[in-house]
């Protein structure tokens, strides 16, 4: 249901700079300290909460029409909300969708996420865009009571996302096996039951429709945690292996994931596929390097170049931390590149069937034009298997 008008503001949310922005919260009362980021996505807001990789981080969402659709339990992309916070133009109205099981208030109260509606979002989204992304505090009190001045100094205290090994805290405590597909109309998610390929998928944030997708690909697909040694993944006698999405910055998750990778590579042929976050600790695994973005890329409209076609993707991205194409060594190609700022967004061994893109082309939520990437890995599992 629609909030109701309040003549006192019911949430505050804080910048470091002492921006202070007031307006009506919903979903769970209380207090987080994050990362502020925006995402310029027209659906998938359910998507985006629930995706690990907003660990640390308070999303503004710049479409005004954020909670009409509901949501539905099919569409959460891990078991609860993962992002810190919500920020939005407008109230969430009743829903109205076929599929909606809940309203996103009550969803977000139920799963401890705040949100504050009624903000300028395109004030606050030039802001990021010029200043970068902000530490901000956001607290919801029915009240409206709030210590401005504590709020400020929470968010300038905030320790940033720089050298923060979040993967650990979102990963799987333990090995799963997965074989559940995309959605498809009518029957909804089918499962895989004719797979042709082993796949071990390393849980660094892994989103379920990024499995769903190697499953529909033809994979077999074992899920281990982010802390799982190169024996580990070799124990399962994979075909491939697969390095997931994930928060926070890649050097510090490479702490323990860049020596395993390295091993897979010097020991096997394996064929890899790394996402995001996956992409970047691989980049590093190879000899290249990663920086911390100014506001990094959040959303599903991000035009991507093929370097080596030439064809133009529209793809789904969340990263604030980016390979850098410079430092990429000898042996190590450029093969996607940002449309909008020319940062990296892909890259590939010259000699081997290992490569990595920025993106999301698993799509949830954005365009499917990047899918062809799952099904390039499964025929590189072929060519691998068919020669060895």
């Amino acid at each position: 249901m629609a909030l109701s008008a309040s003549p006192k503001p019911t949430a505050c949310l804080a910048l470091a700079d002492g921006t202070v922005f007031y307006g009506t919260g919903f979903g769970a009362t209380g207090q987080t300290v994050a990362e502020l980021c925006f995402n310029t996505a027209m659906t998938g807001y359910q998507e985006i909460m629930t995706d690990p990789s907003y660990a640390g981080q308070v999303v503004t969402f710049t479409f005004p029409h954020i909670g009409n659709v509901g949501v539905t339990p099919e569409d959460d992309e891990t078991g609860d909300p993962v992002a810190a916070g919500m920020v939005v133009k407008w109230d969430p109205t009743t829903p109205s969708n076929w599929r909606s099981t809940q309203d996103l208030q009550s969803w977000l109260a139920a799963r401890g996420r705040i949100a504050i509606g009624g903000i300028d979002t395109r004030r606050l989204t030039r802001a990021i865009r010029q200043q970068g992304a902000p530490h901000v505090a956001l607290v919801h009190d029915p009240e409206g009571n709030f210590d401005v001045e504590a709020l400020v100094a929470a968010a300038r205290e905030f320790a940033g996302l720089e050298g923060m090994d979040l993967a650990k805290d979102v990963t799987c405590a333990q090995s799963y096996r997965w074989d559940e597909m995309r959605w498809a109309w009518p029957d909804g998610y089918t499962r895989q039951e004719a797979p042709k390929h082993k796949v071990v998928a390393l849980d660094y944030g892994a989103k379920r429709n990024i499995l769903r997708c190697l499953a529909s690909a033809g994979c077999d697909v074992t899920v281990l945690p982010a802390t799982s040694t190169a024996a580990e993944v070799l124990a399962h006698d994979p075909d491939g292996v697969f390095l997931s999405n994930g928060p926070g910055d890649p050097a510090a998750t490479g702490e323990y994931a860049v020596p395993m990778i390295k091993e897979i590579l010097e020991t096997t042929e394996l064929p890899v596929f790394g996402i995001c976050l996956g992409h970047q600790m691989l980049a590093l695994a190879l000899g290249a390097k990663t920086v911390k973005m100014n506001h990094g890329h959040h959303g599903a409209n991000h035009p991507v170049k093929d370097m080596d076609t030439g064809k133009v993707e529209i793809t789904s991205m969340n990263h604030g931390f980016a390979v850098d194409a410079q430092s990429l060594p000898d042996g190590v190609l450029e093969t996607h590149r940002s449309l909008f700022d020319g940062s990296n967004c892909g890259i590939r061994m010259a000699d081997r069937p290992v490569y990595s893109v920025q993106h999301h082309p698993e799509a949830s939520p954005g365009p499917q034009d990047s899918f062809y990437l799952f099904e390039r890995f499964a025929e590189a599992m072929d060519v691998q298997k068919a020669t060895a």
